[in-house]
């Protein structure tokens, strides 16, 4: 990427408020309010981006009914346009060893497909795990290096460490023949315009997130599960955050798919438009500085 599409604007973008991998503290990135309930951060209930005759036909695999939806293109963050009762399933932090392999059971079997936000220490760190989600048909995006909250960085270091999560994500699926997807989720969603806005201006779509299962908090699966519902009732349709690191979410999720299926949703499978990262520009960490500074 040039340095010049990698730093232009710093319009401030509105950012989302939830936790992610474990409980931070609740905080507003943007602004100074704090709330107690996940706030609807991505518009996502929407007319659709195209008639229905005009979508990709999904891709199913054997499953027990038809909670298998739709397959949704997306070039940006604009594209996401859920109708009502879709469901986008994202799992943050992974992959983990005994839990991603359980959770891609799950999803096998309901026949959906998920996207998965990799932390390029653990993609390092278990290779054979992140080709195996990328093979059984799901998304791959990526989520820094190691998980740490990038406004607390400089400019440089923020940028840095979003480039090093790629490209450990990227070598890590080399492997398998797939790429990865220009999906990105910032941890514990901590943001600025700086940072949102060139990601934006650099290709990459940055997910947020409508409805936060919290499973990071230590409580039973039973509580995680009937909160998710909940919530995901009270807005109709909307992308669910999960951590496929949690033993609790692994327990969980049979029950919540079927649940799903029972009460008439379906989950959306999000794919990039350009096919693979290298349909757009790399993130480098050369950003320039501004007054000499960053």
């Amino acid at each position: 990427m040039s340095l010049s599409r990698f730093a232009i604007s710093f319009v401030f973008v509105a950012a989302a408020l939830a936790g992610c991998a474990k409980p931070p503290v609740e905080r507003a990135v943007l602004t100074q309010t704090t709330t107690t309930e996940a706030p609807v951060v991505t518009g996502a209930i929407l007319k659709a981006s195209a008639p229905i005759s005009q979508q990709p036909i999904p891709e199913r695999i054997f499953s027990t009914g038809h909670l298998g939806g739709r397959t949704l293109a997306v070039g940006s963050s604009s594209d996401i346009a859920l109708r009502q009762g879709e469901v986008i399933l994202t799992f943050d932090d992974g992959p983990r060893p005994g839990k991603t392999s359980q959770i891609l059971a799950s999803l096998d079997h309901f026949g959906v497909k998920a996207t998965f936000l990799m932390l390029g220490s653990a993609a390092e760190a278990n290779p054979k795990l992140a080709q195996l989600v990328a093979n059984k048909g799901h998304t791959v995006g990526s989520h820094t290096f190691g998980h740490v909250d990038l406004t607390t960085l400089s400019r440089q270091e923020a940028v840095d460490e979003i480039a090093k999560g790629e490209r450990a994500v990227a070598l890590a699926l080399a492997g398998s023949g797939q790429t990865l997807s220009p999906f990105f989720r910032f941890p514990y969603l901590a943001q600025n315009g700086f940072l949102r806005t060139n990601l934006m201006q650099g290709s990459v779509v940055v997910l947020d997130v409508d409805v936060d299962s919290k499973d990071y908090y230590k409580e039973t699966a039973d509580v995680v599960l009937q909160r998710t519902l909940s919530r995901l009732d009270a807005r109709g349709s909307g992308i669910v955050l999960f951590h496929d690191i949690h033993q609790r979410t692994v327990d969980l999720l049979p029950r919540f798919l079927s649940e799903l299926e029972q009460r008439g949703y379906t989950v959306v499978r999000l794919v990039p438009k350009d096919n693979g990262v290298f349909g757009r520009d790399v993130i480098t960490a050369d950003v320039p500085s501004q007054n000499g500074t960053l």
